[in-house]
């Protein structure tokens, strides 16, 4: 049975998984499934890409057409249904109507996660950053965003924040960033300086790893982009998803060959990058010299 307070979309990955095994046991493709339901191609699709919640009436009808008859395996099947069909603080009011799906998502799955994984080559991971930080990066988007839209965000990324550093049970969280990112000084040196602070005092939380790669080791590595990873149980390292993020769309990717060639690249990167102790002296230094250029104006 799902556990108490059990994420919405962990259960619904874990129906959708389901549901796209024992089809596939049969040799069943999806068009094929479609046609003997009845149901539209669409419909198929948005079940087994986790799109859509089943509902308890469809599930049923699919585990019959699966051929799916352990009664223990179907009642666990629709208990987690139910719960896939639950909505939190993130799937409710402004959060739903401002964010992206792929982000909306995310917020979910940061909730059941164990350790998570992150890749940023150019700015400071959101999670990690302070609220003016923040607020300089989502008022670039004036111009695209409504100002309800970056009012939520923000909230939104603070609320993350919260989740990550307070919660008993909160994941491991591993952060990689390019040395790049040291020299952009993000709504001036005054912010960044206080950014960089912050970032100093998080590479203590018990929680929380940063490490810098350093030019000479990013350089081939860091073309790939941004991505998040999270871990989603302890035993398999498949039971995970993949999250990426450009300039104009973000989604998650349950893909395991994905899965497993973003682990690999970020564990090279992991081991190619400044340990947390040379991490922070090398982000203390670049504050204490922004610090100095703003004493001497």
């Amino acid at each position: 049975m799902p556990a108490p307070g059990e994420s919405p979309a962990v259960a619904r990955r874990r129906v959708r998984l389901a549901l796209e095994r024992a089809r596939e046991a049969l040799g069943l493709s999806q068009t094929a499934v479609a046609r003997k339901m009845d149901w539209s191609l669409s419909k198929v699709q948005r079940i087994e890409a986790g799109d859509n919640a089943v509902s308890g009436t469809d599930l049923r009808a699919l585990l019959d057409l699966y051929q799916v008859t352990d009664e223990e395996e179907i009642e666990q099947l629709q208990e987690e249904a139910r719960v896939s069909r639950r909505q939190r603080w993130w799937a409710k009011g402004d959060v739903r109507e401002h964010v992206t799906p792929g982000l909306l998502q995310l917020l979910q799955f940061e909730a059941e996660a164990t350790v998570i994984r992150t890749y940023q080559p150019v700015l400071v991971p959101g999670v990690l950053q302070t609220p003016d930080y923040a607020n300089f990066l989502i008022g670039w988007y004036n111009k695209s965003l409504t100002e309800d839209d970056r009012r939520v965000r923000f909230e939104v990324r603070m609320q993350r924040q919260r989740q990550l550093l307070e919660a008993e049970d909160g994941p491991v969280f591993l952060a990689i960033m390019d040395e790049s990112f040291l020299k952009r000084e993000i709504g001036g040196p005054r912010i960044m300086a206080d950014q960089l602070d912050r970032l100093v005092e998080l590479n203590r939380h018990p929680r929380v790893k940063v490490r810098i790669v350093p030019y000479r080791e990013g350089a081939l590595l860091g073309l790939m982009g941004q991505f998040s990873l999270l871990d989603l149980g302890d035993d398999d390292p498949d039971d995970a998803v993949l999250y990426r993020e450009t300039f104009v769309s973000d989604a998650l990717d349950h893909d395991a060959e994905q899965i497993r060639y973003h682990r690999r690249m970020f564990e090279a990167l992991w081991t190619q990058s400044l340990d947390e102790e040379q991490t922070n002296l090398q982000i203390h230094a670049e504050a204490a010299s922004l610090r100095a250029g703003l004493d001497r104006r």
